[in-house]
C-alpha cells in the first residue's frame, strides 16, 4: 500500500482538495445568511455540500482500492449500465426546474447524466485501445461516435441540452488519437453556419459561401493543385441545406428559453432599448453576474462582504454562477488564482496522459482533460457574458452530489490508472 501511495500524483490530488475547499468557501458564502450556525446544518447549502465532500472521500478511497484493471475488464458494462440509468429517467426521473433529469431518492437526488461522462470516457477508451479497433477506418470511427452519441442523443430531451454539450469535448480525444482534422473543421464550420444563419438569413449564408469556395477554388488554380469542382459544389449544397434546416432547429428542437438566450447573446434584437430590456429580463442571470463580477475590482470585497452575493441577486449563484462569487469577494485576483489552478490541473492531467504506457489509460487521461476543460471554459465564459447561459457547472465548485461525486470518480479512476501504470516516471 505505501509503494501505491508513492506512485500516486499527489500534485494532482492537491489541486483537487484546493478547488474543492474554495468552492466550499464560496458556496458558504454565497448561501450565508449571517447567523452562526454549524457547518454541518443540512439544511443549508454549505452543510449539504460538506456532506458531499465526506462521502466523495470515502469513494476516492474505495476508487483506490479497487484494481485498476477493473475499469478495464468492466468498461462495457459500466457504459451499458450508465445509458440505462439515462433511459430510465423517462419513467421513473423527477421533474427540476423543467427537467426530468433527476431520480429522487428519499430526501436526495441524483442526477444520472453526471457519471455518464466518466462511463462514456471508460467505453471509448476501451474501444479505441483494442487492437483490433483502426481509427481512420470508417466503420470504427463510426462506431466511436456511437458511443459518444448515445449518452448526448439521451440526455438532449430531458431537456438538459448543456451537459449533453459537453460529450462534444470527446472529438479533441479523437484526435489525439489520429482523427483527420477535417472533422473538426467540419465541426466548428457548422457552428459558424448555425450563427451566421441567425444572423443574416439562409440567402447571404448561400453568397458567403459560394464568394469563399470561389477564391478558395482560384487559389489552388494559381498554385497549380487539383481540386474538383463537383466537390465543391457538393459542400456548398450541403452547406445550404444545412442553413435551411437552422430555422427548424432553432423553432422546433430548442425551447423558448434557449431560443431567448441565443437571441440575447447573438444580438438578434436590432432595437437597443429592447435588447437591453431583454438583457435584464431573460438574461437578468448573466446581466446580474456581470455585474457582481465587476464590483469585485482588483482585490474583491472581502469573504462575505460581497454585496450583490448578500443581497442574492445572481440566481443559482451557489450553483453555475458560483465563480461570479468568486469575482466580487476575491476580485480579479482571486479569479485569476481559480483560473491558475484549473488551468494547471487540466495540464498536469495532460502530462499524465503523455506518459502512460497503456492506451486504455492515455485516451481515459485524455478524456478527463477534455471534460474539464469544456466545463471550465463553458461555466467561466456563461458567467462572464461570453457565451450563453447554458446550465453547466463549474467542477468541484459548484454546489450539488451529483457534480461533485461524478467529477471526483472521474478523476479519481485516472490517478488510479496513473499509479498503477508500468513505467515510473524518473
Amino acid at each position: 500500500m505505501s509503494s501505491f501511495l508513492k506512485k500516486l500524483d499527489w500534485f494532482t490530488v492537491l489541486l483537487y482538495a484546493l478547488l474543492v475547499f474554495i468552492g466550499w468557501l464560496n458556496i458558504y458564502s454565497a448561501s450565508y445568511t449571517g447567523e452562526a450556525g454549524s457547518i454541518l446544518n443540512t439544511s443549508s447549502y454549505y452543510g449539504k455540500q460538506l456532506i458531499f465532500i465526506i462521502v466523495s472521500i470515502c469513494l476516492i478511497i474505495l476508487i483506490l482500492s479497487v484494481e485498476a484493471k477493473f475499469y478495464e475488464r468492466f468498461a462495457g458494462i459500466i457504459y451499458l449500465l450508465s445509458l440505462l440509468s439515462l433511459a430510465g429517467l423517462f419513467i421513473f426521473g423527477k421533474n427540476v426546474n423543467g427537467a426530468t433529469s433527476w431520480y429522487a431518492i428519499g430526501g436526495m437526488t441524483l442526477q444520472p447524466s453526471e457519471f455518464a461522462k466518466a462511463a462514456t470516457a471508460l467505453a471509448l477508451a476501451k474501444f479505441l485501445s483494442d487492437i483490433q479497433t483502426d481509427i481512420y477506418s470508417f466503420k470504427d470511427l463510426l462506431r466511436a461516435f456511437v458511443i459518444i452519441s448515445l449518452p448526448a442523443l439521451l440526455i438532449i430531451p430531458q431537456p438538459d441540452p448543456g451537459s449533453a454539450l459537453v460529450y462534444a469535448c470527446f472529438f479533441f480525444v479523437l484526435y489525439r488519437e489520429g482523427l483527420h482534422p477535417l472533422y473538426l473543421l467540419i465541426g466548428v464550420f457548422a457552428v459558424l453556419l448555425f450563427a451566421t444563419t441567425l444572423l443574416y438569413g439562409t440567402v447571404w449564408v448561400f453568397l458567403g459561401c459560394a464568394l469563399l469556395l470561389g477564391l478558395f477554388y482560384y487559389f489552388l488554380k494559381r498554385k497549380k493543385k487539383k481540386v474538383s469542382i463537383f466537390q465543391l459544389v457538393l459542400i456548398l449544397i450541403t452547406a445550404t441545406i444545412f442553413s435551411y434546416s437552422v430555422d427548424f432547429i432553432y423553432n422546433n428542437v430548442f425551447e423558448q428559453r434557449h431560443r431567448d438566450r441565443l437571441s440575447l447573446w447573438l444580438r438578434l434584437e436590432d432595437d437597443p432599448a429592447k435588447l437591453e430590456y431583454i438583457r435584464k429580463t431573460i438574461g437578468y442571470n448573466t446581466y446580474q453576474s456581470e455585474s457582481a463580477i465587476g464590483s469585485g475590482g482588483l482585490t474583491g470585497k472581502g469573504f462575505l462582504e460581497g454585496t450583490r452575493t448578500k443581497g442574492n441577486f445572481v440566481p443559482e449563484q451557489h450553483t453555475d454562477y458560483i465563480f461570479s462569487t468568486v469575482g466580487e469577494e476575491w476580485g480579479f485576483v482571486g479569479s485569476s488564482v481559480v483560473v491558475v489552478l484549473f488551468a494547471l490541473l487540466i495540464l498536469r492531467l495532460l502530462f499524465l496522459a503523455e506518459r502512460q504506457k497503456s492506451i486504455f489509460s492515455r485516451i481515459y487521461g485524455y478524456s478527463v482533460a477534455s471534460i474539464l476543460f469544456f466545463h471550465f471554459a463553458i461555466n467561466v465564459g456563461m458567467v462572464i457574458g461570453l457565451l450563453p447561459t447554458v446550465g453547466i457547472p463549474l467542477p468541484f465548485f459548484s454546489y450539488g452530489g451529483s457534480g461533485l461525486i461524478g467529477f471526483t470518480i472521474l478523476l479519481f479512476i485516472f490517478l488510479k490508472l496513473d499509479a498503477n501504470r508500468i513505467n515510473e516516471w524518473l
